[in-house]
């Protein structure tokens, strides 16, 4: 049986990771490998175990999650769409059936708010971890100054963010702490919302409501 832990000892998973670093590196883009990864794997397989699904789909939730930016390793350009292609053809190769490959290739797929939707509760379990990840340790050069470009300002100021689940309340939520003497709410807002729409509406398919918590405050 395919496991995160055997995707994360594939030589051509790492690979890919690296070479995604190297771009992501050169565009100055925020933190896009290793930690990245682990993180929405982990975050995607929460969100389908506390709303009940079965240990198959988290099992391909947490693949989902820690394959879904290996396409930048192609270029940024469409990295949802490329990155699909590759995991399906890695997850063949390593002895995946087909069903479950094309389950978890049209999950990356849709992962990115230009041009995704959430398609199953893979996909929307992914899309509300990969979107709720936002973080000062995603950001490479930690000197603020006044050429900082908006994404770096407002993952520099997040000391804290997870995802919630609720059950009872039938609400998913992504809890951020910011400072906001380093970057104010609205900024956040600026840059994410149309991730926030996103999530919306992956939490809606799963049957929940999304929300959105910043340093104890409930903005959705």
């Amino acid at each position: 049986m395919i496991t995160l832990k055997s995707i994360k000892q594939n030589e051509e998973v790492k690979a890919l990771i690296k070479t995604t670093e190297k771009q992501i590196d050169a565009l100055n883009y925020t933190e896009h490998s290793n930690r990245h990864s682990a993180i929405v794997a982990s975050w995607t397989g929460m969100i389908l175990r506390e709303i009940g699904e079965s240990a198959k789909t988290i099992r391909l939730g947490e693949i989902a999650g820690y394959l879904h930016d290996i396409g930048n390793a192609v270029s940024r350009y469409d990295h949802a769409g490329s990155g699909a292609l590759l995991a399906y053809q890695i997850l063949k190769d390593m002895g995946m059936n087909y069903s479950d490959a094309s389950e978890i290739m049209m999950a990356i797929g849709n992962h990115d708010e230009k041009n995704g939707i959430p398609v199953s509760v893979i996909s929307s379990a992914l899309i509300i971890a990969d979107k709720s990840d936002v973080h000062k340790s995603r950001v490479k050069d930690k000197h603020l100054t006044a050429e900082t470009n908006i994404h770096d300002r407002v993952n520099l100021a997040v000391n804290l963010s997870y995802v919630k689940v609720d059950k009872e309340k039938k609400l998913i939520d992504t809890i951020i702490e910011t400072d906001t003497d380093v970057c104010s709410v609205s900024d956040y807002f600026e840059i994410y919302h149309h991730r926030m729409t996103m999530c919306t509406k992956a939490a809606e398919l799963l049957g929940y409501k999304y929300g959105l918590v910043i340093n104890n405050v409930r903005m959705l």
